[in-house]
């Protein structure tokens, strides 16, 4: 069995190391230069997709690196009124531990021979059992997996559906070392997760491993070319910053103050989604993973979706080794059913979000009743 896999995220390399985990070999295609070569984003919460770690034989030291106090969490209005704020016991079971995202890659990175992933293998076309890179270098598979993100090249081969803009626009920010550099806003962030919500804008805070707070301004209903139209200078960092404090103006000061101490890292980004309950008709020879087979709202389940996506897959290959056919049939009715009951619960936690008082129903979403 040739198993090619477009794209070292975690779906991919989840997917490698239970193929590896059960004998099988597979080749990981990569555009990236190296691991290093880009920033892998923030913190996850990591709920369902410890079951994908286990069957990768990682759970142990997943635990090791993840941080269980990630799971703390305060929820405040814009006037600063705090409406909620849970902090985790320190024997607390870990459920849903916050993992950097960089570090998790690394852990399956590093549970893989080192020829599995090829590094600076930007993928230009594929069918036909031929994959062209952009390079001019091709190659042969007989099982290709789109494991290749939001903007995949592998996805057109099942279906024509692309991402579309959700309305939402985050700007995201930082403070490095803010213990040290911020004392005063590090312990108003505390361990973990920090929601402010207003109407049409969300002010979020996340601590990291690494002691870097990760700052994210949320805009919604915004037009798609918003972010380019909103007048932030995006090339000038604090000008930007002044003017993303002039658009969180009559909210609290402390909350403008987590503004101002962010550093020159200023990165916008535009939300977009697939459609919820994407499926397509399953081809014996290629199939999709993670973002590629079901973009969602950065609302906590696409990392979990992309694990369990690149495990189970794994799975059933290893189950059907002599009938390929089956094995990824298998895998796309389970995964069709559940990333599309994930995917209506992550639409329905951002139109919440997008909804008017949305910080007093996301209180009464943890505290029903």
């Amino acid at each position: 069995m040739n198993v090619t896999i477009v794209g070292a995220g975690l779906g991919g390399l989840a997917l490698a190391r239970v193929l590896h985990v059960h004998g099988i070999d597979s080749v990981v295609y990569e555009r990236e230069a190296s691991r290093g070569a880009r920033g892998q984003g923030g913190m996850l919460d990591i709920h369902s997709g410890q079951r994908a770690l286990r069957e990768a034989g990682l759970i142990d030291q997943f635990h090791a690196i993840a941080r269980g106090e990630g799971q703390d969490m305060r929820l405040l209005e814009p006037d600063g009124t705090l409406l909620l704020q849970e902090d985790t016991p320190d024997d607390a079971p870990p459920d849903r531990p916050e993992v950097d995202r960089a570090d998790l890659r690394n852990l399956l990175l590093d549970s893989l021979p080192d020829h599995t992933v090829r590094w600076g293998h930007a993928v230009e076309a594929a069918d036909d059992g031929l994959l062209r890179f952009a390079d001019g270098s091709r190659t042969t598979y007989d099982l290709l997996v789109g494991a290749d993100g939001a903007q995949s090249r592998v996805r057109a081969l099942l279906t024509d559906a692309r991402p579309v803009h959700t309305g939402q626009s985050i700007v995201e920010l930082g403070i490095p070392d803010i213990d040290r550099t911020h004392p005063d806003l590090a312990a108003m962030v505390g361990r973990g997760n920090y929601w402010v919500l207003g109407d049409g804008q969300a002010l979020s805070a996340q601590r990291n491993g690494d002691g870097r707070v990760r700052v994210y301004l949320s805009f919604h209903d915004t037009a798609e070319d918003w972010l380019a139209t909103s007048g932030i200078p995006f090339g000038n960092p604090a000008a930007a910053r002044a003017r993303l404090i002039d658009l969180f103006s009559g909210w609290h000061p402390r909350f403008t103050a987590l503004i101002a101490a962010c550093d020159d890292t200023v990165l916008p980004r535009s939300i977009t989604t697939l459609p919820v309950g994407l499926t397509w008709p399953s081809r014996p020879d290629v199939t999709l993973v993670g973002d590629a087979a079901h973009l969602m709202p950065p609302v906590g389940q696409g990392a979990n979706m992309a694990l369990l996506d690149g495990a189970l897959l794994g799975l059933a290959l290893a189950a059907h080794p002599d009938d390929q056919p089956a094995a990824v049939e298998e895998y796309e009715r389970e995964m069709f059913e559940r990333t599309g009951a994930a995917g209506r619960q992550s639409a329905r936690m951002q139109q919440l979000l997008s909804s008017p008082d949305p910080a007093r129903k996301l209180l009464a979403f943890f505290q029903p009743g």
